[in-house]
């Protein structure tokens, strides 16, 4: 038995995309091998997550009419196990079905439903209870979709049933570390089980999210036989033979793994690749200021985009070091971008003098330098508006959890590349950018970062040192210590109890920032919702 692990990047709500999709590559696969078994995503039909659109009333119907597509247009040979929504006796549920020769041949309902970190699914669908064993070309097949692989209950049942061999379809996003936890997870299903299994992820952005593929097949002993590269679509063959005792996976191809600094860096691509074409925007434009943030985002968007596509803006003022206005010059030369520069000293002094009566008695302080901020925000959204461009926001994971950053400002714009990634992994994400070839000036790796909206200011006078305070936010954020806990780990008080209280503060700010693609377990966005309006301080 001949089975294609089919890994596609699907559009969430495109019901007649999808399908497409799913029809060509079958097609495709029976060109190949004469009936094969192929095996797609979860939710393929509708994308992965559909979130609310799985209330809208319009859904059943496009639901029914993409499966009467498949009935008629799939190759009758082929075995197509595909997921998709669907209401069965007025309850909607989370499926998979087998289609052979016109007709469904199988249909097994997702027996467990997150509903943790970024996942919703009680909020729609009605669990399953039952499992799924079919025989295909001789072989007792178990169907699971997910979640039924991470709690052990499904697999035991499905081996009960008779099943041989596992298929899991999955829409898994990523977070650093994701893979050898499917792997290992899966390894111990199958051992404890006596099942051999198939693992099928999608691939692509959405929204936050980042699915990054990495499908996989596994002998009932845990051994990795066949896996398919990540971050891309792809079609991975694996091979099983039935011969009782012996039955089992050849060996397959296995792609290149990746190391923890080239998935996150393919992630972030990835995932503005997908925000920027899936939603129409034909190019970006970004203010670079010289720093590392915006050295690296612009980075991400050349690999994602490609250098046609992105426009790169220094917008100087009085502070702005001749050292940034060069080294934004030299990375956009050596990227191939559009690069315009635009003093902001103007418009500057023309907001001051609009505001000279509401100002009037009161010393400078952080307005004036938010100002700036906002002054640039508005030089952006304005070429966004005239040139359909969206506006990629600089801000890192660390700036954003503690406030530094300026609402209507650095803040204003469409996608945050950086959301979820703290300020040590941008100088290590530059570094390896810079492995692959020339990119970012090393005078910005090594400088001293500052927003340089004030004469000889640093980051670190208004912060602890970037190492001490991503540690904080890793353990008050990602993994939810208290104050106490956190200063039990060896860090000094002041910097623990002033960076909570930073972060407790400033839950308003990022009700109010872009998104972001997601890398790590709790990032700022679906998976951590915390109150704005609330009494809970100091890390509680």
């Amino acid at each position: 038995m001949h089975i294609l692990m089919a890994q596609i990047n699907t559009q969430v709500g495109d019901f007649t995309g999808n399908a497409d999709q799913v029809i060509e590559v079958a097609t495709q696969a029976c060109e190949e091998q004469d009936s094969p078994v192929v095996v797609f995503p979860e939710l393929t039909l509708s994308g992965y997550p559909p979130e609310d659109l799985l209330l809208r009333p319009a859904l059943c119907k496009r639901v029914n009419d993409a499966i009467i597509r498949l009935h008629r247009e799939l190759p009758p040979q082929a075995w197509v196990i595909v997921g998709y929504p669907i209401r069965r006796e007025g309850l909607l549920y989370n499926c998979a079905g087998v289609f052979h020769d016109g007709e469904l041949k199988a249909e097994y309902r997702k027996n467990e439903l997150p509903n943790y970190q970024v996942f919703d699914e009680k909020r729609y669908f009605t669990a399953g209870s039952e499992p799924c064993v079919l025989e295909i070309q001789g072989t007792r097949v178990g169907l699971s979709i997910c979640e039924d692989i991470w709690v052990s209950g499904p697999s035991a049942a499905a081996a009960t049933a008779g099943a041989e061999l596992l298929i899991n379809l999955n829409a898994s996003p990523f977070h650093r570390g994701k893979q050898q936890e499917r792997l290992d997870l899966l390894a111990r299903r199958c051992r404890d089980n006596n099942l051999a299994a198939v693992y099928v992820n999608q691939v692509g952005g959405q929204d936050e999210l980042v699915f990054d593929g990495g499908s996989f097949a596994m002998n009932s002993d845990g051994k990795l036989v066949a896996q398919s590269p990540r971050f891309e679509t792809a079609s991975n063959w694996c091979e099983w033979t039935d011969s009782g005792s012996a039955s089992g996976f050849r060996e397959g191809v296995l792609s290149e793994a990746l190391d923890d600094m080239a998935a996150v860096w393919q992630a972030l691509v990835l995932g503005m690749r997908d925000y920027v074409n899936k939603n129409g925007f034909p190019s970006v434009v970004l203010g670079l200021s010289g720093g590392v943030d915006s050295a690296l985002t612009l980075a991400v968007a050349v690999d994602a985009l490609g250098a046609s596509r992105v426009e790169a803006v220094m917008m100087p003022f009085r502070y702005t070091s001749d050292i940034s206005i060069a080294d934004a010059a030299e990375q956009s030369a050596t990227l191939g971008v559009r690069h315009s520069v635009i003093s902001i000293e103007p418009i500057y002094e023309s907001f001051l003098a609009a505001l000279k009566d509401e100002f009037a008695g009161l010393d400078a302080d952080t307005t004036e330098e938010n100002l700036q901020a906002r002054c640039r925000g508005v030089l952006l959204m304005s070429i966004s508006n005239k040139k359909r461009s969206l506006v990629l926001t600089t801000g890192n994971k660390s700036e954003l959890a503690v406030g530094y950053s300026t609402l209507y400002g650095d803040m204003a714009g469409g996608f945050d590349v950086l959301k979820d990634v703290p300020k040590t992994l941008v100088y290590a994400l530059c570094r390896y950018r810079n492995s692959l070839s020339p990119c970012i000036p090393e005078r910005v790796i090594e400088r001293p970062p500052s927003a340089e909206l004030a004469p000889d200011q640093k980051d670190e006078d208004s912060l602890p040192p970037y190492d001490v305070l991503d540690r904080i936010l890793e353990l008050y954020v990602e993994q939810d210590f208290s104050a106490e806990a956190i200063i039990a780990e060896g860090i000094p008080r002041e910097d623990v109890e002033r960076a909570v209280r930073l972060v407790d503060l400033n839950e308003y700010k990022r009700r109010q920032a872009p998104i972001g693609v997601r890398i790590t377990q709790r990032g700022f966005g679906r998976d951590r919702r915390y109150p704005i309006t609330s009494a809970w301080r100091m890390g509680e």
